[in-house]
């Protein structure tokens, strides 16, 4: 088997499971495919070490503009969308996501990294607490500006490291009592917006780096991008059925146990 082969091979695994988890959970999955992604063209040594990151998260943001849109529809469809809201939160994540994906290489990437990750374990330790809170306490939803100010901060953050958002937009909603499933829907279709305007900035800074030719677009990698597509958009339906009939308290445990994991992967790989 070709060494193209053997990788879009890799990426349509990768997908299969990346959407499931971005149906379930409104993640986009960039917090499972960045560091697998990353390992996959260091094993195939198909770029330089310090290449790898950014073409990973380039690469991640461009498959979840496809994940996000089919779990976006299947959520939709159950009613978890919660459309009066989400133009506001959509207008914060994307003016971020654009800011972030033009400056993504003037960014400390060790510092982002650590901040990430302890920021993720904290908002991990509070879901799993208020997984077992029988009253949780009731906040009011802040006026649309200000949300739309917290989102601008999850939207280029989410763009920085490659992810959906859904990691830090789920938690923020439902600080503000916003039901959990509910949350898990208006992620992933804020997913489609950090993925399209992050995209646009990572193609457009990597163009110089790399050609089409060689199978990029910026610094999106073109054949990873369809093996992780070709099955994410797939099973990216059957994640958002099962949010629909799962119990609220479990799928918050679900959230922070895979948190907890790639925040520790995050932290020390």
């Amino acid at each position: 088997m070709s060494e193209l082969m053997l990788l879009i091979l890799y990426c349509a695994i990768l997908g299969s499971g990346v959407g499931f988890l971005a149906g379930l959970l409104g993640i986009g999955g960039g917090l499972v495919i960045v560091p697998i992604l990353s390992s996959i063209l260091l094993y195939l040594a198909i770029l330089p070490a310090e290449q790898v990151v950014i073409v990973a998260i380039a690469t991640s943001l461009a498959s979840i503009l496809f994940t996000s849109t089919s779990s976006a529809i299947a959520h939709h469809k159950n009613g978890n969308v919660p459309w009066e809201l989400a133009p506001w939160i959509m207008t914060g994540v994307a003016f971020g996501a654009l800011i972030s994906g033009f400056l993504a290489a003037l960014l400390p990437e060790a510092t982002v990294r650590i901040v990430f990750a302890v920021s993720v374990t904290l908002i991990a330790l509070k879901m799993f607490l208020s997984s077992k809170s029988d009253s949780p306490v009731e906040r009011k939803m802040p006026n649309k500006g200000l949300l739309a100010f917290f989102t601008t901060i999850t939207g280029g953050l989410s763009a920085m490291i490659g992810i959906g958002g859904g990691a830090l937009l789920v938690p923020l909603l439902t600080f503000f009592s916003l039901d959990m499933k509910k949350a898990i829907g208006c992620a992933s279709a804020c997913g489609i917006v950090i993925a399209l305007f992050g995209s646009i900035g990572y193609i457009s800074s990597g163009s110089s780096h790399f050609a089409l030719e060689d199978g990029f677009a910026g610094f999106v990698y073109l054949p990873a991008l369809f093996g992780i597509i070709c099955t994410s958009w797939f099973t990216a339906p059957l994640g958002a059925k099962a949010t629909h009939h799962l119990p609220v308290p479990m799928i918050k445990k679900i959230f922070a146990v895979l948190l907890l994991v790639m925040a520790a992967n995050m932290m020390f790989n």
